[in-house]
């Protein structure tokens, strides 16, 4: 796993041993920022589920002003500390290590808003639509943002309230969702 492209291109990664999270793979990561390449210089980058930090670190390497991480387990926020060393952008990313819902509450008491959500959470996991709840409640996604939902393709599209699906790309064993906020 590495850094695809950017000021730190080349830059070879950290990944957590073990099942609990799942690396996006780096033909997956490159065609996802190809796609949104054009709205990632000065963007704020919010990144859920976080595992490595891989995705984040894309995206600032690419230009994006700030990131925020969320990664609850501790054997992943080690390599996302790591990793944020090694490519020397931690002073542009503020990690949290709490679990999601405590952690979108944080972001919202900050009054923080991101122009990208990007979140990849365990293929497994239930109640993704509380997650989307929280982010039209407390108003996290700018105006004309959106956010990307990496999930198994095993499974059907989600649909949520408040948002609606705007593009999507399946691979074999992966699909990108894209939605954005119902005005």
């Amino acid at each position: 796993m590495r850094v695809i492209s950017g000021k730190n291109r080349g830059t070879k990664l950290e990944a957590p041993e073990g099942v609990n999270t799942r690396p996006t793979v780096d033909r997956i990561k490159e065609t996802l920022f190809n796609m949104i390449s054009f709205d990632i210089p000065g963007c704020k980058f919010l990144d859920l589920f976080s595992g490595s930090g891989a995705i984040a670190i894309e995206a600032l390497s690419r230009g994006a002003e700030r990131a925020v991480l969320v990664e609850h387990h501790s054997d992943a926020l080690k390599c996302i500390k790591t990793n944020l060393e090694k490519t020397r952008l931690q002073d542009d990313a503020i990690v949290y290590n709490i679990d999601i819902y405590t952690a979108l509450q944080k972001l919202k008491h900050k009054n923080e808003k991101f122009d990208i959500i990007f979140m990849d959470p365990p293929y497994a996991i239930e109640g993704i639509e509380r997650v989307f709840e929280c982010i039209n409640e407390y108003a996290l996604l700018n105006e004309g943002g959106y956010i990307i939902l990496e999930r198994g393709t095993t499974k059907h599209t989600p649909q949520f309230d408040h948002f609606t699906l705007i593009k999507e790309k399946t691979y074999k064993t992966t699909t990108l969702s894209f939605f954005e906020r119902i005005q």
